[in-house]
């Protein structure tokens, strides 16, 4: 076999496991983390980037709960400061200052209590524990609920009240006050008779361009709040998100909005969320009434089945939790289209590097003969170069296509290509 149509068949080789490589990895099964903690009843969830594991909460515990993806759970944090009985709802974490900050509320059996604790991730030591203020503006007989949180690029931190349907801000040095009363919060009809009727502003999320996403579960509205003067107002979708729970949003702008009930949806926006679509809707499993939804390693969604309607109950134990990803096809298609065309990329590199070397470097190749002749010491420091640049190449394209976990696959792949 001479060289050039080992060259070719090799080339073709690659292209056919690069093709099925990806294919696989496209097409493998969601990730599913089932951990074991008896009676945890997790409601918040949310994703530790410097230590690649999550991080969830307890209704029932004063405690904080690291969860990897072998399903290792570990105590962070247990704070007998906080009321007894107490639950730990929403759930962030700000990188600059690596602060984990926690809502925490107490059920209704219980003296009211809602505050915001922030604790120094690497040493898990308290950093303030700043309670939330009541609005004493005006008369209600709802009760406060603190919910869910988001943190702004300054430190500065959104508490969602779903009783009384207002924002709290809490700023990097733990003083806490009342932040949106926006009217508009109020102004959508409310049927009593339905489900979770009295649970109002619920999860939230910072966009990097200085406003708020907030989704009203009695309502299914979702609002864009300004972070500098707490003005509101309707986000334009094309259907209402009923019983929304939690907020996350994806590097690429795709915000996922999770219901315990009605599953999750995908939603994009052209005109930074004055108007928004739904581009998917997945069912989820109601059975474990998903509450919290984060967007883990990888960029990919996942979602926690905590049990929340169970664990209210205070009657009933569990043992058995999970953490579970959720896809969208139509969210992933764009990123599946990118991968082919590095695919398609990658092999025209290959083509056009044996073009160059047969025809542009004035390599003569003698058929049915492995003996390669240059015309000069020169034209052979070239082709060396070449050589060692088509192997760096390879390797960078490997490197890009797949995850770490195909390490040892890619590296077969590297040394079949390496002429």
């Amino acid at each position: 076999m001479n060289f050039r149509s080992k060259a070719y068949r090799k080339m073709s080789l690659t292209a056919f496991l690069l093709f099925l490589l990806v294919k696989t990895s496209l097409a493998g099964d969601p990730h599913v983390i089932k951990f074991w903690s008896p009676n945890l009843y997790p409601e918040g969830m949310t994703w530790d980037p410097s230590n690649q594991h999550f991080i969830v909460g307890s209704l029932r515990d004063r405690a904080l709960f690291s969860v990897s993806d072998a399903a290792v759970v570990c105590t962070l944090v247990s704070d007998s400061s906080l009321p007894p009985n107490s639950s730990i709802l929403g759930l962030a974490i700000y990188m600059p200052r690596r602060r984990l900050l926690a809502v925490i509320h107490s059920v209704e059996d219980l003296t009211p209590f809602n505050a915001l604790a922030a604790y120094d991730l690497p040493f898990l030591s308290p950093i303030f524990l700043s309670q939330l203020p009541s609005d004493t503006s005006t008369i209600s007989h709802l009760r406060d609920v603190a919910n869910d949180v988001a943190v702004d690029f300054l430190g500065n931190v959104y508490i969602t009240n779903s009783g009384n349907n207002f924002i709290w801000k809490v700023n990097i040095n733990g003083e806490a006050s009342i932040f949106s009363k926006s009217p508009i919060f109020t102004k959508y009809p409310v049927d009593p008779g339905t489900p979770y009727s009295s649970c109002g502003l619920n999860g939230i999320a910072y966009i990097s361009k200085g406003y708020l996403l907030v989704v009203q579960s009695n309502t299914g509205k979702m609002f864009k709040v300004d972070a500098i003067d707490g003005t509101a107002r309707t986000v334009i979708l094309n259907e209402d998100l009923l019983l929304a729970d939690d907020v996350a949003v994806k590097k690429n702008g795709v915000v996922v909005v999770v219901s315990p009930i009605n599953g999750a949806w995908f939603l994009k926006s052209q005109d930074s969320w004055s108007e928004g679509w739904v581009i998917d809707r997945v069912s989820l499993h109601p059975d474990g009434f998903p509450t919290s939804v984060a967007i883990g390693g990888g960029g990919r969604v996942y979602v926690l089945y905590g049990h929340i309607e169970e664990g209210i109950k205070r009657n009933v134990e569990r043992e058995w939790f999970s953490i579970e990803e959720v896809r969208s096809g139509e969210d992933n298609r764009d990123d599946n289209v990118w991968v082919f065309v590095l695919i398609a990329l990658s092999f025209a590199y290959f083509l056009i590097w044996r073009f160059q070397m047969d025809h542009l470097l004035g390599i003569w190749i003698e058929r049915g003969s492995s003996l390669v002749l240059c015309p000069s010491p020169v034209m052979n420091w070239v082709v060396k170069n070449m050589c060692s640049f088509h192997s760096y190449c390879s390797r960078l394209i490997s490197v890009i296509i797949f995850s770490p976990n195909w390490v040892g696959k890619m590296q077969w792949i590297v040394d079949e290509i390496n002429l």
